[in-house]
């Protein structure tokens, strides 16, 4: 058998066939938004309605990581010249995250009107929740693609998302705060070694928040203006998420306060316990200045698994996302360089609920990566 390499042009082609494959494999990423319905419907064919209320979290943590490990890894890098360019300008990536965000304005209001409906019992309304919930923490993944962007639509869409899970806060922290201080101790969203993820997230639930005031009221100061003032976009967002909660409340009394709290609460934690996993017991080198040294690939924890890339529009790709941040999410690159997480984030969320086997499956990850630098565990 020959092994002599492809021709430049065959390769081309064979790369260009295989990039346009992925591009419609990020349609995956709206199967959460059709889940609620499909449930639904499951569980009123079946007479099983309360049990397939919970469809969400049995998609998105049983049949997911199951189907990541069967799939495999994708390690396809776009042509930085030829590729990207092209890439970046096709409306149809642009597309999926806008409409995205649009499809769950829209179910959010129709699982409400489920819910109010009557149809579960106590465990079955629990389960619908916990299920929008999960779908809603996929959504500020979709928020968090958006508001790195420069483009006034895309920034205001991810607004739009994380109010209508009372989390706007991440807007203003996460690119002022997180980006800036990723994987050094002043950073809240980014766990330390050994650090459980129950004692990560406290800390980052209130950490964030005060963070995310003080960054806007300094930004507003150096404008001359003060922070309580309607140029603060966060009295705007959280303004945006009081008055859906008393939309909901009018409509539908203290069910309406219990679904929208509930829903949010859920896809709070799930982005915080996403934020535990990506950085875990990785950090940035103090350097003689007292300076710490530029954020690069091996600060961040990647997982090239296809299925829950194509599922969360490439955010395990974290390593290049944070070495270049307004990097759209169909370009991001593999790094061979960034430490690599065992399976996908559906896998290790679950495994990361379980401290001491999340230490028994990282630790010997983090203590490898620093051989001989065992001082940066500290």
């Amino acid at each position: 058998m020959s092994t002599r390499p492809l021709a430049p042009s065959t390769e081309y082609a064979r790369r260009k066939t295989l990039l346009t494959l992925k591009k419609y494999s990020f349609l995956i990423a709206l199967i959460p938004l059709a889940l609620p319905p499909l449930s639904l419907a499951a569980g009123q064919a079946t007479g099983w309605v309360n049990l397939f209320a919970w469809g969400v979290p049995f998609v998105v943590y049983g049949f997911i990581p199951i189907l990541d490990l069967l799939l495999g890894k994708d390690a396809l890098n776009p042509d930085e010249d030829v590729d990207t360019p092209r890439m970046n300008a096709e409306v149809f990536y642009r597309f999926i995250t806008l409409g995205w965000v649009a499809a769950f304005v829209g179910l959010l209001v129709w699982s409400m009107f489920v819910l109010a409906s009557g149809i579960f019992s106590v465990a079955g309304s629990i389960g619908w929740i916990f299920s929008m919930g999960i779908v809603g923490g996929l959504g500020i993944n979709v928020a968090h693609e958006l508001i790195h962007k420069d483009d006034r639509l895309e920034t205001w869409a991810g607004g739009l998302m994380l109010s209508l899970v009372c989390y706007a806060g991440f807007k203003v922290e996460h690119l002022r705060g997180h980006h800036v201080h990723v994987s050094t101790p002043e950073d809240a969203s980014s766990s330390r070694y050994n650090q459980s993820l129950y004692n990560f997230l406290p800390r980052a639930y209130v950490r964030n928040f005060l963070n995310a005031w003080k960054l806007e009221a300094s930004r507003l100061r150096k404008k001359s203006h003060r922070a309580c003032n309607w140029r603060n976009e966060l009295i705007w967002w959280y303004s945006l998420s009081a008055l859906t909660l008393a939309a909901f409340t009018i409509a539908f009394g203290w069910l309406g306060v219990v679904f929208f709290l509930g829903q949010s609460v859920i896809a709070i934690n799930m982005l915080e316990i996403v934020n535990y996993l990506e950085h875990y017991g990785l950090h940035r080198r103090k350097l003689e200045s007292g300076r710490y040294e530029r954020t690069g690939p091996e600060h961040s924890w990647n997982s090239n698994h296809f299925l829950t890339n194509a599922f969360l529009f490439h955010l395990q790709r974290h390593s290049d996302h944070h070495a270049r941040a307004k990097r759209r999410y169909q370009v991001l690159r593999h790094h061979d360089v960034a430490p690599q997480l065992p399976a996908g984030y559906t896998a290790m969320i679950l495994i990361a609920m379980i401290p001491p086997l999340w230490r028994k499956v990282m630790n010997p990850r983090v203590e490898a990566y620093y051989q001989g630098e065992e001082h940066q565990l500290a």
